[in-house]
């Protein structure tokens, strides 16, 4: 049976399109010609880049405002999605937040926030699309995570706590659907130009990538079958030896000098 991520005219559904990499990524996807469905909490924003999709060739698009925190606009959206297509064979679940907190004053609440939209923002798409996907036997959902939460930086504890969850919750459901037709990638992009990255301080983003290359790094990695995609390989993988291997007496006092975004 033919791989319908990579069939041509796609249902695909983005999140968090209004901006930066999942406005990039949409677009690519018009490009190819696949339909897609775009959300995000800026309606008029959103309106925006529906027509830049509908001008850049997408076979269909649909506009769903709304954040991906509620699961009442999350049900109504993918509702929309099957009205429509009668399903998804591509899901990039690219919403998220930065989740900074002052790093002397512990707040549960800067927690729950960031929670919400990079971690329970999956959790209710993954509950709507992950039941279609298994019954029909295909389909890809791509979730972005990051290298930010493989370990814990300092300044950034909501936004790496929330990652690693995601990371982790991502690993376990794609060893659950192992033989079901369903792939599941986790995407941890290194800095890309954004609204997120917009105003910090350059030298604390090495290797800051175009949004339209981490747009196509992400696809192509997608369209490889990828478990794990992550770039730019010159930031990620020294990222990734220093989770696997370097033990806290030493990470500590390095990341409290160098890590601080």
């Amino acid at each position: 049976m033919p791989d319908p991520a990579r069939r041509a005219c796609r249902r695909c559904v983005v999140t968090g399109a209004t901006s930066g990499l999942g406005r990039s990524t949409a677009r690519l996807l018009a490009q190819r010609g696949d339909r897609v469905a775009v959300t995000g909490r800026r309606a008029a924003r959103l309106e925006e880049v529906a027509g830049e999709l509908r001008d850049a060739g997408a076979a269909d698009v649909l506009a769903l405002p709304g954040g991906v925190e509620d699961p009442a606009i999350v049900a109504a959206h993918h509702a929309a999605i099957r009205e429509r297509w009668g399903g998804l064979d591509l899901a990039i679940l690219n919403a998220g937040v930065g989740g900074s907190d002052d790093p002397r004053a512990f707040r549960a609440a800067a927690y729950r926030e960031t929670f919400a939209v990079n971690f329970f923002g999956v959790c209710h798409w993954l509950d709507r699309v992950v039941p279609d996907m298994v019954a029909a036997r295909g389909g890809v959902i791509a979730a972005v995570s990051s290298p930010g939460g493989w370990r814990g930086f300092p300044g950034v504890g909501p936004y790496s706590a929330s990652k690693a969850a995601l990371s982790t919750m991502l690993e376990s459901i794609r060893i659950d659907l192992r033989g079901s037709g369903v792939k599941i990638i986790d995407v941890c992009p290194g800095y890309v130009k954004s609204e997120m990255t917009a105003g910090r301080d350059p030298k604390r983003m090495p290797f800051l990538m175009e949004t339209d290359e981490g747009a196509a790094r992400l696809l192509r990695g997608i369209d490889r079958g990828r478990r794990l995609v992550h770039f730019p390989r010159r930031l990620t993988w020294p990222l990734r030896l220093i989770a696997a291997g370097l033990p806290g007496w030493f990470f500590d006092p390095l990341a409290a000098r160098y890590g601080r975004p």
